[in-house]
């Protein structure tokens, strides 16, 4: 029960940051737009666009979110593995989607999976992204590397940090 509750408040708040980035950049471009426009047409227009910016944002982000909680959920009898993964990068890659090579070094003595959830997030800490990625077969006192993709493109330089880390 405490951990849907914290995952709820986790996506909420996930939810928040995006819209208020979102909705800040959106009242940034109408208040420009609003300055030069020649007319209230123009101005409306510009609201619309801003409007309808600023909810597929926050549903990409919300959709992302509850998508890679739900493929952590799926991983079964996992242990809490954060302090053996660590993020290089993030890079972009050739079809402009963020990518953040992820390491995984098994500190058991047994071959392990692990399954990570990674955040992208903007220079101010807002949440812009998570994706989930599998690393197999890492065997005993080893590492092995992932590369772990933005469902989308990402404006500025995202930053790409380990959100949940689950070896298996």
């Amino acid at each position: 029960m405490n951990r849907t509750r914290t995952r709820a408040h986790a996506r909420t708040h996930s939810r928040a940051h995006a819209t208020r980035l979102v909705t800040a950049a959106a009242a940034t471009a109408l208040l420009a737009l609003s300055t030069t426009a020649c007319s209230e047409s123009d101005v409306d227009k510009a609201k619309d666009r801003a409007a309808s910016a600023t909810a597929k944002a926050g549903e990409a982000v919300s959709s992302a979110t509850e998508a890679a909680a739900s493929k952590m959920a799926e991983v079964k009898d996992g242990v809490d593995a954060k302090a053996d993964v660590k993020v290089d990068g993030p890079t972009k890659s050739e079809d402009k989607r963020t990518a953040a090579k992820i390491t995984a070094t098994n500190s058991t003595d047994k071959k392990a999976d692990y399954t990570v959830s990674v955040n992208f997030r903007d220079s101010d800490g807002n949440l812009l992204d998570t994706a989930v990625l599998n690393i197999s077969d890492v065997d005993p006192a080893k590492s092995k590397s992932g590369t772990a993709r933005s469902n989308r493109s990402l404006s500025g330089t995202p930053k790409a940090e380990i959100g949940k880390a689950l070896r298996h």
